[in-house]
């Protein structure tokens, strides 16, 4: 009678201890799945120049100044404080991510927003990204780079 009891008893263990390993998985490949993605929210922790494709320089934002970007699957949505500007600035579209390369298309913004998006509603950036950091990186026509927006992930 032990001995059938021993053997269901290691039986449902096993059972359970299989159950917690795919769940397991499944956490594990969800996160390296979002550490391939935009979709969340970042801040904007610094800039990059660049001169022959190098970083000349590197800066943060000024004190109080503070630019947050939020990425669904397909929507994006930025603001930014500046407080030695009374402006406001915002913008919301849609966005593309292929590899290396990050296309917003934005379809309003704020007031200042706005006039930029009235000559140019598409904006292309080479994009460098890491699973909590990204970095968009203005290029010119000959594909150098020029400067870049770095981000952390803050959710």
């Amino acid at each position: 009678m032990k001995l059938p009891l021993f053997f269901l008893l290691l039986v449902t263990l096993s059972a359970c201890n299989e159950g917690k390993s795919s769940d397991t998985v499944t956490e594990q490949e969800a996160q390296q799945d979002l550490a391939l993605k935009l979709n969340g929210t970042w801040e904007m922790v610094g800039y990059y120049n660049y001169v022959n494709n190098k970083i000349t320089d590197s800066f943060q934002p000024n004190l109080g100044y503070r630019q947050v970007k939020m990425y669904t699957d397909q929507k994006v949505m930025w603001s930014k404080n500046v407080p030695s500007d009374s402006s406001e600035w915002f913008g919301y579209g849609s966005y593309k991510q292929d590899n290396d390369e990050l296309t917003e298309t934005l379809e309003y913004g704020s007031e200042m927003m706005r006039r930029i998006i009235e000559e140019k509603h598409e904006f292309k950036y080479e994009l460098v990204l890491e699973k909590n950091r990204f970095s968009q990186i203005e290029v010119d026509d000959e594909g150098n780079r020029l400067y870049s927006e770095n981000y952390k992930r803050i959710e």
